[in-house]
């Protein structure tokens, strides 16, 4: 008879076995095992009246999770799979002779059971089969998906298909090694194998990654499948003593809908997975085709802007936007803000570009760009207005690089710009995991004369925290809270409100987005703040239309 090896065991019912799960693993099926196709003969518990025993091994059969039928006599069992899709991973309850050295009832006296539930797969299938975890590979994947295709060509029954990605699994592999990962991706394989509904096909992609196929399935389904998933991952969990906890992401597509050939419906399910991790993880994302199209363009732009930062990051130009003095109306400075052009002519809004290039880090190279940009230009322009200051944006990418603080140091002063000529804009919404760096960092700045602005205050999760925590010179309020200013008197005491209690621990407040004068007369008059910033005196333009509309006369003036 063909020896077996049990490649996986199902965590349902490990807590009562007397054995860790990798005691098994690797052990070959005990012989005396009776097999015809797709039956397997196994052992009634020999206590007990008929009812009981059956309803006994009904137990263990439940915690499996397996869809199974039972013929069953006095003495012996005939189990057969009854999902064929099953029939590639079969179920098989044996007698745990071999194991525990004893025949009998189905519990020993510490209530451990006499039957062992495996998923066993024959040694000539290994080259069909993850070596890991058991589970058909990703070529098996693709010949599945080929094939649901093909039924609904005769059929018109659809159904969904999902990837998931363990979160955080690189984090498994260094706090332990890569044989423990292992073991969390034969846990997690099991534990996707029990949770999934008759019929359901499950597979081991590349990586970390599973692939699901539900046909047909809908999205009422999927999410119920998700959330069974969500539920089993939400809690710590333990293998060989070791702790460790990973929740898992996934994206989902349907067929024929979002494609009705294998390659297309991977691609669109490979971006929902990544999309689904890039907005908080622990999701499942499905996509529409306006989302999926959003995606496409963006890692065709990934290349473009990769060869734009090579080439010296050409096509990125500086636009600026005019501050104003609150009450005198009067120019005191611009802040910088970045753009972009594609080879082939197409200005690129910054929601768009600037996203992928802080994913990439391409943001580092570019942001030194800007600041050699923006401290030129500003140096050029205090010729004309001698107070005139530039406001640089920084990101929290470039906040976690240690060249970064010392490069824009070295630049001012090799550039010639007064400290007190530059402010550095933090965004509010930048999350900032140490606070003492940073302040530390920008202390430096402000002893040297830089001033330091908070940016889009009132966007983030918890805007009194990083008033509390960030040492700054400048708040500037998000146009959110001036956008129905003449509609909402809350708005217009919240705004009076942050600019009182900013003044009181000796901090200035800009107010961005205004476009209308009746807001402006609020916001200065009434709230009294200090600088003003919006499409009333100025949209962001390049440095030649900024000086054709601003600085000329006072040039002019100056010669």
């Amino acid at each position: 008879m063909e020896k077996k090896k049990i490649l996986f065991v199902s965590q349902e019912i490990m807590p009562y076995l007397p054995e860790t799960e990798m005691s098994y693993i690797g052990r070959y099926l005990p012989q005396g095992i009776q097999e015809n196709k797709r039956e397997i003969r196994a052992f009634m518990p020999r206590y007990g009246t008929v009812n009981e025993r059956r309803n006994q091994l009904h137990e263990v059969i439940r915690l499996s999770g397996m869809n199974i039928i039972i013929d069953d006599t006095d003495h012996s069992l005939i189990i057969k799979v009854a999902s064929i899709q099953s029939a590639r991973m079969q179920v098989y309850f044996i007698d745990n002779d071999d194991f525990f050295h004893r025949k009998g009832e189905l519990r020993d006296k510490e209530g451990k059971p006499h039957f062992f539930g495996g998923i066993l797969n024959p040694l000539d299938r290994l080259n069909q089969a993850d070596v890991i975890t058991g589970l058909l590979n990703k070529t098996h994947f693709e010949q599945a998906i080929k094939k649901a295709l093909d039924d609904y060509a005769h059929t018109g029954v659809g159904g969904r298909i999902m990837l998931l990605g363990i979160d955080n699994f690189r984090a498994v592999n260094e706090s332990y090694n890569r044989s423990f990962g292992d073991a969390v991706l034969r846990m997690t394989a099991c534990q996707l194998t029990n949770l999934l509904p008759t019929g359901a096909m499950l597979f081991k992609l590349d990586s970390d990654e599973f692939g699901i196929i539900l046909p047909g399935a809908r999205t009422a389904q999927v999410t119920q499948v998700f959330g069974a998933i969500q539920a089993c991952m939400a809690r710590q969990q333990t293998i060989d003593g070791k702790m460790y906890f990973c929740t898992m992401s996934a994206g989902t597509v349907a067929y024929p809908e979002d494609g009705k050939e294998y390659y297309k419906l991977f691609k669109h399910a490979e971006a929902a997975l990544v999309l689904a991790k890039r907005s908080g993880k622990n999701q499942n994302m499905i996509l529409t085709h306006e989302q999926y199209s959003r995606y496409v363009r963006s890692i065709a732009m990934r290349d473009k802007l990769k060869t734009s930062v090579e080439k010296e990051c050409e096509g990125f130009q500086l636009f600026y936007q005019p501050q104003i003095e609150a009450r005198t109306k009067r120019l005191i400075g611009a802040e910088a803000l970045l753009r972009w052009k594609q080879p082939e002519g197409r200005m690129v809004s910054p929601m768009e570009f600037v996203p992928i290039l802080e994913e990439t880090k391409m943001i580092l190279p570019v942001g030194k760009w800007i600041v050699e940009e923006a401290l030129k230009t500003c140096k050029k322009w205090r010729a004309i207005v001698p107070d005139f200051k530039m406001s640089i944006n920084i990101s929290s990418v470039q906040i976690k690089d240690m060249t970064f603080f010392p490069f824009v140091r070295e630049a001012i002063q090799r550039i010639g710009v007064p400290p007190e000529a530059v402010t550095l804009e933090l965004t509010e919404s930048t999350i900032v995991s140490d606070w003492t760096f940073i302040n530390q960092q920008f202390n430096e700045f402000r002893d040297q004369g830089v001033q330091i602005a908070m940016d889009d205050f009132g966007t983030g999760y918890s805007s009194l925290a990083y008033l509390k925590n960030l040492s700054c010179d400048i708040v500037k309020v998000d146009r959110a809270f001036v956008k129905n200013i003449l509609d909402n008197d809350f708005d217009t005491r919240l705004v009076e409100y942050t600019v009182t209690l900013c003044r009181s621990v000796g901090i200035r407040t800009c107010i961005e987005g205004v476009e209308e004068n009746e807001v402006y007369e609020i916001v200065t008059n009434r709230c009294g703040a200090d600088y003003i910033q919006g499409y009333l005196f100025g949209r962001p333009v390049s440095p030649d239309d900024f000086f054709e509309t601003y600085l000329k006369e006072g040039a002019n003036d100056a010669g």
